[in-house]
């Protein structure tokens, strides 16, 4: 599906790039000072972009929470053409293929990249100019993105969905760290564990992470990645082994759906092609299928 090559630093901003497509357009660097345009931008496909406009309203265009920098491509006119988070996690929206190329241009610079995600189609292009001089590829998967909205049906509240509070970290890292596992072949408690312990509970502190625990067991858990004005994205969906097949899941994703789409017009999940367990409990719960995504982990 994917050619695989080799590595690369990123180059300083403003940087015109001058091969294929991109030798008409300019990409930058962007500062915080471009934030209401970049996110009037991003918001004319909020299902596509909820991850860049979640980070960017989290922590700023400039940010080490990025853990990476942002970029811009415009037409010589000075117009949006594309918005590309370039670093650990490369996500990007483009208007043109000029624009797709430039980033990446950019991103074969980046030693610090690990990942690249985006729409199916968008990033097939983007590996097809980046694999020539980027990193190699390590692994890739493709991804079914859902979306639920409403009406949703309304099932047996659970007994004890609450917000998560900094005491439930230590059940909620194994369990988090094993779902990374399994998606990207990479434990973060291994390679990463202040960093990846800082994170996590820097996502609790923000009240994005919700979970069912009894006896001091952790029956039920899922993490809010991204929150903006119309939709919200879930991550690491999880039920405990022995508990699955008996509603709980259901049921909390139900008390949750009701509860998020009272704020928002719909909410998001993104789930392994080769799940199909997971996607029968995606519709089973209402969500239903809407794009393609792939996912590429550099090595």
């Amino acid at each position: 599906m994917y050619r695989q090559t080799a590595q690369a630093q990123i180059m300083p901003p403003p940087v015109p790039t001058m091969s294929g497509w991109a030798q008409q357009v300019i990409t930058q660097r962007l500062t915080d000072e471009c934030q209401s345009e970049v996110l009037e931008f991003l918001a004319r496909r909020p299902l596509h972009t909820v991850t860049l406009v979640g980070i960017i309203r989290d922590n700023g265009l400039v940010s080490a929470f990025n853990r990476g920098n942002f970029y811009a491509c415009r037409n010589r006119a000075g117009e949006l053409e594309g918005v590309a988070l370039i670093g650990h996690a490369t996500l990007m929206e483009t208007r043109t293929e000029r624009a797709l190329q430039a980033f990446a241009e950019i991103a074969q610079k980046c030693t610090t990249a690990r990942m690249i995600m985006g729409e199916q189609e968008r990033i097939e292009e983007f590996w097809n100019c980046y694999s020539n001089d980027g990193q190699t590829m390590r692994r890739a998967c493709r991804e079914l993105l859902f979306e639920l909205r409403w009406p949703i049906e309304v099932r047996k509240p659970s007994e004890g969905l609450r917000l998560a509070t900094p005491e439930d970290l230590e059940l909620i890292l194994p369990v988090h760290a094993e779902m990374a596992f399994d998606e990207s072949g990479v434990n973060p408690l291994e390679v990463d564990p202040v960093g990846f312990r800082e994170r996590c509970l820097r996502r609790i502190e923000q009240g994005r992470t919700w979970v069912w625990i009894e006896s001091g067991k952790l029956i039920f858990k899922t993490d809010i990645v991204s929150y903006t004005e119309s939709v919200v994205y879930l991550e690491g969906v999880w039920t405990a082994p022995e508990h699955r097949g008996k509603g709980y899941g259901l049921n909390c994703m139900s008390e949750l759906g009701h509860l998020l789409l009272q704020r928002v017009d719909s909410i998001c999940v993104l789930v392994n092609e080769q799940n199909i367990a997971a996607h029968d409990f995606y519709k089973r719960s209402g969500f239903k299928f809407q794009s393609v995504y792939d996912t590429i982990f550099l090595a």
